[in-house]
């Protein structure tokens, strides 16, 4: 939670606020690193003791749940605002830039199939996908995608985007804006020929969710 956020709250919970978006960002960072890294780095990484981190997230399953989480919501935040927008193509357009820019996708492939998702989680998974659909609708209807693109390709592409990594976060965003920007040319009219190979199934990916054994 960012300072602005945060500024309503007043003494202990305001500092509670603070340090766990301290923590969230820590543990997105050790994380995404290494997926199989001990919460006690994340504690480090956030210069918070061990037992600060553990009253708030009781083990690390619970800290993997709450960021992915996170992710999500933010995917579908972006999805409903977009949805608002009049103007279809741009709304499509603009809600993948914004949710390559936040990089949500990075924690989806980093951390699939590490943690249990809870049952709200698996809601929020089936509203994401309703409102990919939607806006994937909208941008075919305004002739702004193409007819053989699927709700799936968007995930792919956003997965694709989110392998990009350069040394600073500026050169990171401006190569993924230049992937996508070509991923969208394909997903466009522009491109005639068919898409190879069979489209994604829906819940084709979704079984990586699974806790490893």
């Amino acid at each position: 939670m960012s300072t602005t956020q945060s500024s309503g709250l007043s003494g202990r919970r305001q500092q509670a606020a603070q340090n766990d978006g301290i923590i969230l960002d820590a543990a997105r960072e050790v994380f995404l690193a290494d997926p199989k890294a001990p919460v006690s780095a994340v504690a480090k990484r956030a210069g918070v003791g061990i037992s600060a981190l553990y009253r708030r997230y009781p083990g690390k399953e619970d800290l993997l749940r709450h960021l992915c989480h996170e992710g999500l919501r933010r995917y579908n935040a972006e999805a409903e605002a977009a949805l608002q927008e009049p103007d279809a193509a741009a709304a499509f357009t603009g809600f993948v830039e914004r949710v390559v820019d936040a990089d949500v996708h990075s924690l989806t492939v980093h951390l699939a199939g590490t943690f249990t998702p809870t049952a709200e989680m698996g809601a929020d998974a089936m509203r994401a996908n309703e409102l990919a659909t939607t806006l994937l609708s909208r941008a075919k209807d305004a002739g702004a995608v193409r007819e053989d693109a699927v709700p799936q390709d968007i995930g792919l592409a956003l997965e694709a985007c989110s392998a990009i990594r350069a040394p600073d976060a500026t050169r990171t965003r401006e190569l993924r804006r230049r992937v996508l920007a070509m991923l969208l040319r394909t997903l466009s009219t522009v491109e005639d020929a068919p898409l190879p190979g069979p489209a994604p199934r829906p819940g084709e990916l979704s079984g990586r969710w699974k806790p490893e054994n």
